[in-house]
Order: C-alpha cells, then sequence, then structure tokens
C-alpha cells in the first residue's frame, strides 16, 4: 500500500488533485493522498507538496479545504513545540471514567462493522482513515469514557504516520482536553461516510441521546497495554572524524537534506525515544525502508551522548524537531508551511489567520 522508493512517492504528489480532494476527503473511499506516513518521517514537507500543488496553478481559495489539513500538521508541531502535549492541555477531561482501554478497541470487537474493519485494517497494514481514527476516539473516550492517553499511544502505535503531534492534539481534540466540547457521531454519520448500512448499534441513536448515554455492554471490559519497540540489534559503525556528522532519526529521513555534502550519516535510534513513544514492528521496517534512500546511511541503536562519546564526533547537524531537543549540534530548521508563524496558538483558526496573511504572496 505505501511505497517506500523516493521517487515512486514524489509521484503521489505529482498526481494530487485538491479540489476532488476537498469534496471527497471525509469519505473512507475519498481521494485522501495518502501522503501523512511520507510527511510523518520527514522524507517530504507540508511545504514541498503546497508548492508542488500550487505550482500547477491552482488558487488557494480553490484548495482552501486541502491546505488546511496540511496546516492542521504544522499547527500540531506547534503546538508540541509549545506545550506538554502528553497531558491535558487546555484543561482535564471531562467525564473520565477510567485510564485504561477498551477491550473491544484493541480487538476490534465494537460490534461497528466500520469501525472494526479499520482497526483491523489499522493493525495489519498501518493505515486508518482520519475519520474513521476520529470515530475510534469518540467511543473510545467519550462512551466507554477512557482517558485519552492509553488509546493515542495504542493508535499511535500501529500507525505508519505515527506522528505524537498529530496523534496526541487529535484525540485531546476529540476528547475535549483540548477543545470546547467533545467529539461524538451517531450511526447514520458512520454509515454516511463509512458506506455501511447498519443499524441497531448502541450508536443508532440521535445526537441528544448522547449527554445520558451509559457505557454500551460491548465497552465495558477494560485493559492495559504493554507496548513494545523492537529496534535492531546494534551494530558497528564506520566514522570519519575529519567530516560533519548528519544525524537523521525517526522524524527526518530527507534523502535531500545534506544530498550534496560529504560527511557522516547516521540514522539515531534511541532507546529511550522508543520507550516513551512505542512503535510496530510494520513502523519499524516502514522507517528502515525509506532510510535507504539516504546514500550510505548507517543504524545507530543507542542514545546520542553514547554515538558522541564513542567516536568523538564534534561537527554535527541535525534537523530541529521535539524530540530532539537534547540534541549538541548546529540546529536546522525544518521546512515549515509558514516559516514566519511561529509559536502557541489556542485554536487552528487563530493559526491559520495568521498562516492566511503568508498565503497570499503564493
Amino acid at each position: 500500500m505505501f511505497e517506500t522508493d523516493l521517487d515512486k512517492i514524489l509521484d503521489k504528489i505529482a498526481v494530487i488533485d485538491p479540489i476532488k480532494y476537498g469534496k471527497s476527503r471525509n469519505y473512507i473511499d475519498g481521494a485522501v493522498t495518502k501522503l501523512s506516513p511520507y510527511i510523518s518521517r520527514g522524507v517530504i514537507s507540508t511545504k514541498q507538496i503546497m508548492k508542488s500543488v500550487l505550482d500547477k496553478g491552482y488558487k488557494p481559495y480553490q484548495i482552501d479545504s486541502f491546505l488546511k489539513e496540511l496546516a492542521w500538521r504544522d499547527y500540531f508541531q506547534q503546538v508540541w513545540l509549545n506545550k506538554n502535549i502528553d497531558t491535558d492541555i487546555k484543561q482535564l477531561q471531562p467525564n473520565t471514567k477510567n485510564y485504561k482501554i477498551a477491550t473491544a478497541i484493541t480487538t476490534a470487537n465494537t460490534g461497528i462493522t466500520a469501525i472494526d474493519n479499520g482497526i483491523n485494517e489499522l493493525q495489519k497494514t498501518g493505515y486508518m482513515h482520519n475519520h474513521l481514527r476520529m470515530y475510534t476516539a469518540s467511543i473510545t473516550c467519550n462512551i466507554a469514557g477512557s482517558h485519552w492517553q492509553m488509546p493515542a499511544q495504542w493508535m499511535y502505535y500501529y500507525l505508519l504516520d505515527a506522528d505524537w503531534a498529530s496523534n496526541a492534539c487529535s484525540w485531546q481534540w476529540v476528547a475535549a482536553s483540548f477543545s470546547s466540547k467533545k467529539y461524538v457521531a451517531n450511526q447514520e454519520n458512520i454509515n454516511r461516510y463509512c458506506n455501511t448500512n447498519q443499524t441497531n448499534t448502541f450508536l443508532d441513536i440521535a445526537y441528544e441521546a448522547f449527554d445520558n448515554l451509559p457505557i454500551p455492554t460491548e465497552l465495558q471490559q477494560l485493559t492495559t497495554l504493554d507496548l513494545k519497540t523492537n529496534l535492531p540489534q546494534k551494530t558497528a559503525i564506520k566514522f570519519d572524524v575529519s567530516k560533519p556528522t548528519f544525524i537523521y532519526n525517526f522524524y527526518n529521513l530527507d534523502a535531500n537534506w545534506k544530498k550534496d555534502e560529504v560527511g557522516n550519516r547516521i540514522l539515531l535510534l534511541e532507546p529511550s525515544f522508543f520507550e516513551t513513544y512505542p512503535v510496530s514492528n510494520n513502523t519499524i521496517n516502514f522507517m528502515l525502508a525509506l532510510a535507504k534512500n539516504i546514500e550510505n546511511i548507517q543504524v545507530y541503536v543507542g542514545e546520542f551522548n553514547e554515538l558522541v562519546k564513542e567516536h568523538n564526533i564534534n561537527n554535527i547537524y541535525f534537523k530541529e524537531h521535539p524530540t530532539n531537543q537534547h540534541f549538541k549540534g548546529i540546529q536546522e530548521n525544518r521546512d515549515w508551511m509558514f516559516s514566519e508563524v511561529k509559536g502557541y496558538y489556542p485554536s487552528f483558526f487563530a493559526y491559520w489567520k495568521k498562516c492566511e496573511k503568508y498565503l497570499k504572496s503564493y
């Protein structure tokens, strides 16, 4: 489903239809780009995609929906840079009843056909349509009463586009710890966007009934998680101390970064990072396959300080990211859609209004 060859990934950008995307993206068979795994891994950037589409002659007002969806990713990254997103951002999640996850979620046994199919696809392929992610988060947090954090870690674990900012902030938006109200969807809504016609489920109710909906039997059994990352075995790397060192990681696999410069190219996989944010074997294998686009890349399994000490490194370059704040060396900026718009904005609307001022230059 997801190519790992760079040229084929770039071909996917070239065939985007942003107008069709805007009209159909909420449907599970809509014209979504499926570029999020490459954005999350830093293979391509939101700005690169935006520029490619605008260069075709589209006017920003024609593809407003497409541009906003791209900008949501940058917005969540700015939130991560400026806030602790591992806790409730704006307020405590309302009506939290447990800090576990419904077993029916982890086993794809909710009884909601579209959601169960989506969970099975997620665990098998690493992909889940964004609308299905929202539905899953909604019944987990707002109906089963689970606090968002453990379920968000569960979903992140399987996603090929694992991006803790987008994932955690989206779950918090659904659960109303990062929004003004909970997001809920009934069976009619799910049927509409998922091409199902299911009835007589615990979601087959009017929206006003959600406020007094008891936890359905299907969601009452709870479980905890023990998620582990299986990193490659540590192996020796070749190192030339006379050359600069370019550090790549889980969030930066940009094959064009420093492409024309000579240096040591190291994919750094820190066990401490993956203990905090564990991911599946599928995600690790996907990351390693993408890394092969980077010429002469070597994989180092260990902490940043260990790498520096073992090889006496001085001249280090890396890309800015919330997970890199302990790195030492020369930090370079990511390719933001709007590099002028930085800092924390309490809502995407406020962030986007600022971005629109700079969009006029395109």
